[in-house]
């Protein structure tokens, strides 16, 4: 069995699997039953000034059928005492040497990072992640993600945290910018040990078409507030690549946004992250995901002959390049296998309207009937010399396998 054990700046975890900082790392009480389901780390959700959120705070974007397909908050940190937070990060670390435990720190003034620092150092904290991604509520007051949208403010913060830290410092990283490197570089220059992404985008989910107040509503009113859950994984996978492949920063990564699965974490670390951090689908969910995060990545890891998580490390970086780099001479098409397609014709529809008018309707008799076709109802064939390898088809069509995107010979 490959083995899962992680080594992030110097902080280690039994797995690469970390619960990220948010409300399902608010208590002591969440953090033990983390752990005891088997999380590798966990990220205490953001210490501060003690504040007050509002009643209502989340929003859904639900698609497909698919609950929480996206997620909006506008809850703040942790409303709760820091002294309350820290004796309870304490209590954790006891009870779990052997899992990373992590303080989320925002504050504003030089000293009171230095006090807060030391509070976390005193409390037995693996290390420190400083919030500087937080898009609603705390940016307005200076901080958050008004840190991290602005490198030299970023980069003075990270220094004065440095002057009192003896243990590894996180930076976690907005996407809220036009480039995520520049607050990246910051980090490093400031003397991070390592920096995390990407926090929330902000956004408004929905809007409540009866009263005109988009959700969550707060007594007739609303904010934009921070958007989370699987459709924010591919602005992380594509942000993570971009500090991975920077030759300036050379910082480790733990992913953050959309993870859900072993899968999605495979492609994060397959992008450049060390460990990726989990939220949103605690949240749908519970806890025990990580069963099948450990069991999904393991078995992966033997199938392709890793000998460890490192291995998997890294491996997809080189394959993004520039597109002027792309070779515009290589080619596939679609192919569909009969034997699958249920004749729904969606492939059809989108080509025809959407795409590139490379598919025809076509008696089935030479096909036969195939699972749920009809008889004599026309199928879709693919006019390969037209097909300009679009993928469209292969992404609509609702069978999996059905049609697959095959690369074919160019004349020289």
């Amino acid at each position: 069995m490959a083995d899962l054990s992680t080594t992030f700046a110097g902080i280690r975890s039994p797995n690469p699997f970390w619960v990220a900082s948010g409300p399902p790392s608010n208590t002591a009480g969440q953090a033990h039953r983390a752990f005891e389901a088997g999380w590798g780390g966990l990220v205490w959700k953001t210490i501060g000034e003690r504040i007050v959120n509002t009643s209502s705070r989340y929003s859904g974007l639900t698609l497909g059928g698919q609950r929480m397909a996206g997620f909006n908050n506008i809850e703040l940190i942790s409303d709760r005492s820091p002294e309350d937070n820290f004796r309870e990060l304490a209590e954790v670390k006891r009870r779990w040497p052997d899992r990373a435990l992590i303080a989320s720190l925002m504050v504003d003034t030089r000293d009171r990072w230095h006090e807060f620092v030391r509070r976390s150092i005193d409390a037995g904290a693996d290390g420190i992640e400083l919030n500087f991604g937080c898009p609603h509520g705390m940016c307005e007051r200076g901080m958050g993600s008004a840190v991290g949208q602005n490198p030299d403010v970023a980069e003075t913060i990270v220094g004065w945290v440095m002057e009192a830290a003896t243990i590894p410092v996180i930076v976690k990283l907005t996407p809220n910018i036009t480039s995520i490197l520049p607050a990246a570089r910051a980090a490093r220059r400031g003397g991070a040990q390592a920096i995390s992404l990407i926090n929330t985008i902000s956004s408004i989910t929905n809007v409540n078409l009866d009263t005109f107040t988009p959700e969550p509503d707060v007594g007739g009113s609303s904010a934009h507030g921070g958007y989370a859950g699987p459709a924010v994984k591919p602005v992380a996978l594509k942000m993570v690549h971009d500090c991975a492949s920077d030759p300036e920063l050379g910082l480790p990564i733990s992913g953050i946004g959309g993870m859900s699965t072993w899968r999605d974490a495979a492609e994060c670390m397959a992008l450049g992250a060390t460990t990726v951090q989990v939220c949103t689908a605690i949240m749908h969910h519970g806890f025990r995901i990580v069963e099948d995060m450990i069991d999904g990545l393991s078995s992966y890891l033997d199938s392709k002959g890793f000998a460890s998580v490192a291995d998997l490390h890294g491996r997809a970086v080189p394959r993004v390049v520039a597109w002027g780099q792309l070779d515009l001479q290589a080619r596939r098409v679609a192919r569909i296998d009969y034997d699958r397609c249920i004749g729904c014709n969606i492939c059809y529809i989108a080509c025809e309207d959407g795409a590139h008018q490379s598919i025809d309707m076509v008696d089935p008799a030479p096909y036969g009937l195939g699972p749920g076709r009809l008889p004599g109802r026309p199928i879709p064939q693919i006019r390969v010399d037209d097909c300009v390898g679009c993928n469209l088809c292969s992404i609509v069509c609702p069978v999996d396998g059905c049609i697959t995107m095959q690369p074919v010979a160019v004349p020289s």
